[in-house]
């Protein structure tokens, strides 16, 4: 999946739950991409961060939304 693709999954699950906050959007859209997703964001958080803080699932939700604030312009 490419970020723009993640983007815009990000932004139909904040749209399908708009009282959430960010990690929660995040955590909620990795549960309903499933395992093979979760596991390869996981891996791109790895590489980007040279370590796994925490297991694959909270990995994933920090890779996703280290995509979506990068992308917004947040650091």
């Amino acid at each position: 999946m490419t970020d723009d693709q993640l983007v815009v999954e990000f932004a139909l699950t904040r749209l399908d739950h708009p009282g959430l906050d960010l990690e929660d959007i995040a955590a909620t859209l990795v549960r309903r991409l499933g395992h093979e997703p979760m596991v390869q964001f996981a891996a791109q958080n790895l590489a980007a961060r040279g370590e796994l803080r925490g297991g694959v699932f909270e990995s994933a939700v920090e890779h996703v939304l280290r995509v979506v604030l990068s992308l917004r312009g947040d650091d």
